[in-house]
């Protein structure tokens, strides 16, 4: 059996409000046209969940709803600028057969360079920048087993390589 991670980082979000705390930083303009034209690629794609483990945080939320996605969601405080080793964990707990999980940066850069076993040729995946995502297989039928080096690369993207999302 097949499983498949949807690994996304947030969409670009808004520094408008310095006295926003970062927790409740919401997405830029940009970042909600970013989100939206990623939902409609995981559509056009067909990577679609039937998980979702989200941070907490205020941008991450918005990414998520940006991606119209009727799915529900379990939305983690324990992902907020969770570690690659702590979203290896929360990973290892999943129980969807395709698992969307949204987080944040420099965590999920390290944990989506750790979790494949060959990265994509993009040249964008070593910073993963705001709204990219990888798509990941794992040749396993329990998520527990899903480790360091073991996942396939299907699919990567960030926003500027789609019309609408800039």
């Amino acid at each position: 059996m097949t499983l498949r991670l949807i690994l996304m980082r947030h969409a670009k979000s808004s520094w408008e409000n310095p006295t926003s705390g970062d927790h409740e930083r919401p997405l830029a303009p940009r970042g909600q046209r970013s989100a939206k034209a990623l939902g409609g690629w995981m559509r056009d794609k067909g990577w679609l969940p039937d998980q979702i483990l989200c941070s907490s945080a205020r941008r991450t939320r918005e990414t998520l709803d940006g991606l119209g996605l009727d799915v529900s969601a379990e939305y983690l405080d324990d992902l907020y600028h969770a570690s690659a080793t702590q979203m290896l964990r929360m990973l290892g707990q999943a129980s969807g057969k395709n698992l969307l999980m949204i987080g944040h940066n420099p965590g999920i850069s390290d944990f989506a360079d750790q979790i494949v076993d060959d990265p994509p040729e993009h040249p964008k995946f070593d910073t993963f920048p705001t709204g990219a995502t990888l798509v990941v297989d794992f040749q396993t039928d329990d998520w527990s087993a899903a480790g360091w080096r073991g996942g396939l690369v299907r699919d990567f993207v960030v926003p500027r390589d789609l019309p609408g999302a800039s």
